[in-house]
């Protein structure tokens, strides 16, 4: 996961702390790993009892919440000098050498607070909480526990990875000044006329800005937030955060996250991809075509944008730019087509959306059906009317597209598994997610995969799971500040600024969804957002199925706009074209995703 240079000349403390950094990190990987798998058995072994000898797991439920916890504290440290940090460092890059050296020791000020507050807080519930866990057994501190252990890795992890740089300076600087903000944020009270969850979100703003990790920006700002009044205390905060954290339906997303990571590895990605190929590659732009085609089909394999973009980016950019593509326009497609896999099912944004506010997961997913094949017509009208491919591949005949279809269909049979499991509630969200990775892994193990293969599969997702639990426990203590304010009554007002009918308030907040998904990560916006504007849209007659979709749609399209644009930012780093390159490009495909949002609120208001 580092992203250090480990070749580089450095000097003997460089290197021994390069060395046990890498150290760290193996050892961390390893245990994320082993906490998938173990939580994996868990969910699987319930649903064996449950059907096979009519029998349950006694506390398989709690068990999982905790193991997600702990996967969770213990992935934390991984995410320092990776893209799953998620910083936005567009500010930071257009800055002279000396802002961005005061912006780097910046961002490690917001780390070093994050880190203190998950130990220490974590350590006051530990000595503190009393209770017992009826089905487990065990003491109730120790879930709270786990994110202290991780905030005291997270510590660690930042002074080594600043040592190997060469940077202990300006760690030490930014230890000094997180330690004094630490011990002032209980000693001073600054007496402002301002709501303490605006100041919260101004101060994550800087956060952002200056480079922070999303998820640390959230929280080093919630306990900042004490001087301005905040209600929140430090084991307040990550007790809300582990509470943000203890949901059930969120161990699906490391299984949905598993099972794409099998699905790529054992190649039968690479069948959807031939499949997609023999079935519109000889057409009028059939390779960026193809590279759509393939983003409905491999939806239902990964459920990440994120994941769908790396494929993507891997796989066809090279094809794409030897047609005849410009290399931006052919990124451009990547990251546009990429959208698709967080709204067709199964989507990891309709399961945070469930998550915060209770809305059917099934009926979620039925919704994502009708809405990506919006998306998808719209996108294939743009790529049509904007590519000038140079060559195309012959037309596939009957029996090529026989094989290719037939090759096609495990891939297939994993979202009608996960799909029909959910809607017809013969198991739940979680179970279905569970049996996805399951049969993703027999596909792998079908393959011959070997067990190095199998296993760098194992801890990637559960990497990648942590940093999105991460950032889903960080967001509570802001959504619970924005409660406490009382900002869903000023909201509500600016969304019925236009009118108080259904059209003028779901213009109103298309509208200020597409303004937040400018700054906000999908998963972050969804949590903030939701729940305040689902009771407004209720209220003015809208379906909130409809609703739900719609909003997962508008922010998704946050995806592709700067100056966040997290999935043109996994396209730039794959391809290595510059970001603003592709933000250019990328003008006529959002035109064509604003269109289908357009069409999609249309639907909600007239049918």
């Amino acid at each position: 996961m580092s992203t250090l240079d480990l070749t580089a000349p450095a000097s003997g403390a460089a290197r021994q702390a390069a060395r046990l950094l890498r150290w760290l990190e193996q050892g961390l990987g390893a245990v994320c790993a082993l906490l998938l798998a173990v939580l994996l058995v868990v969910v699987l072994a319930t649903v064996l009892l449950r059907y096979v000898f009519s029998t349950g797991l006694l506390g398989a439920e709690d068990a999982g919440i905790w193991l997600h916890v702990a996967l969770i504290a213990a992935g934390a440290p991984l995410a320092i000098n990776s893209a799953l940090a998620m910083r936005l460092d567009i500010f930071v890059r257009r800055m002279p050498a000396a802002g961005q050296a005061v912006a780097e020791i910046a961002a490690d000020v917001f780390s070093v607070l994050t880190g203190l507050v998950l130990l220490f807080g974590g350590a006051t519930i530990a000595t503190k909480l009393g209770g017992i866990s009826p089905s487990l057994g065990l003491p109730e501190w120790i879930r709270f526990g786990f994110l202290g252990a991780g905030g005291a890795l997270v510590l660690l992890a930042l002074a080594l990875s600043r040592v190997a740089e060469g940077r202990s300076g300006q760690f030490i600087l930014a230890a000094i000044i997180g330690a004094a903000l630490y011990l002032a944020a209980t000693r001073l009270s600054f007496d402002v006329s301002w709501p303490p969850s605006l100041v919260l979100g101004i101060i994550a703003a800087i956060g952002l800005i200056v480079a922070a990790p999303l998820p640390h920006a959230f929280l080093a700002a919630s306990y900042i937030a004490l001087m301005f009044g905040s209600t929140l205390p430090e084991a307040a905060i990550v007790s809300s955060t582990v509470t943000g954290l203890s949901k059930f339906l969120l161990l699906a997303i490391p299984f949905f996250l598993l099972a794409g990571g099998f699905l790529t590895i054992s190649g039968v990605a690479g069948q959807i991809v031939r499949f997609a190929a023999a079935l519109v590659g000889h057409r009028r732009a059939g390779l960026g075509q193809t590279a759509l085609l393939t983003s409905v089909l491999f939806s239902g394999a990964s459920g990440s944008s994120v994941a769908n973009a790396a494929f993507g980016a891997a796989t066809f950019q090279p094809e794409l730019v030897k047609r005849g593509y410009p290399p931006a326009q052919a990124g451009a497609i990547i990251a546009a087509t990429s959208v698709l896999d967080n709204v067709i099912p199964p989507s990891i944004a309709f399961l945070i959306l469930a998550a915060a506010t209770n809305l059917s997961v099934g009926a979620l997913l039925v919704g994502g059906f009708f809405a990506g094949g919006v998306m998808a017509i719209c996108l294939a009208v743009a790529i049509h009317l904007t590519v000038r491919e140079n060559t195309t591949q012959p037309r596939a005949d009957a029996s090529e597209r026989w094989r290719s279809a037939i090759g096609a269909i495990p891939a297939f049979g994993l979202g009608v598994l996960v799909v029909v499991g959910i809607r017809f509630g013969v198991v739940t969200t979680t179970e279905a997610a569970a049996l996805a990775a399951l049969y993703a892994l027999l596909l792998g193990i079908f393959a011959r995969l070997r067990a190095a293969s199998l296993y760098e599969a194992v801890r990637q997702a559960a990497v990648e799971a942590s940093a999105i639990g991460l950032l889903i426990g960080s967001a509570a203590p802001f959504a619970f500040l924005l409660a406490v304010d009382d900002i869903s009554g000023l909201v509500s007002s600016a969304a019925t600024s236009l009118g108080a009918g259904a059209l003028g308030v779901l213009v109103s907040i298309n509208l200020i969804l597409l303004v937040v998904g400018l700054v906000l990560d999908i998963g972050a916006a969804i949590l903030l957002f939701s729940p305040i504007f689902l009771p407004i849209a209720v209220a003015a007659g809208i379906d909130p199925i409809h609703f739900g979709v719609i909003l997962v749609v508008n922010l998704m399209i946050g995806g592709l706009t700067p100056p966040v644009g997290m999935l043109v930012y996994v396209v730039s780093g794959v391809t290595r074209i510059p970001a603003p390159t592709l933000f250019r490009a990328i003008l006529p495909y959002l035109t064509a995703l604003l269109v289908s949002l357009a069409i999609l609120s249309a639907w909600a208001l007239f049918f």
